[in-house]
């Protein structure tokens, strides 16, 4: 007798499926140990998984650029100020 193979929930993730892993790791951006800490914390539902992604990219802060000290900031600010005041002459006529 022939039966049908079970057909697998669309909104839920089988750890067990390589391929459906694969593509869910590759979506997501993740590494396969980060995919499995977070099924295993949350569950294996794609929709909460692909939200607490979501969480941890926007919890970590990039870093910022090499910004000079203020003392730099601000003396640089001065030179340009006084290179583009122009100084006031008489008028000639």
């Amino acid at each position: 007798m022939r039966r049908s193979t079970p057909k697998p929930i669309r909104n839920k993730l089988d750890l067990t499926d390589r391929a459906q892993m694969r593509l869910v790791r590759k979506r997501l951006g993740l590494s396969d140990a980060e995919l499995t800490a977070i099924a295993g914390r949350i569950g294996n539902s794609i929709a909460a998984i692909s939200k607490e992604a979501a969480q941890q990219r926007a919890s970590v802060l990039p870093k910022p650029a090499d910004v000079p000290p203020a003392a730099v900031i601000a003396s640089a600010t001065a030179a340009e100020q006084a290179a583009t005041e122009l100084p006031a002459t008489a008028p000639t006529s």
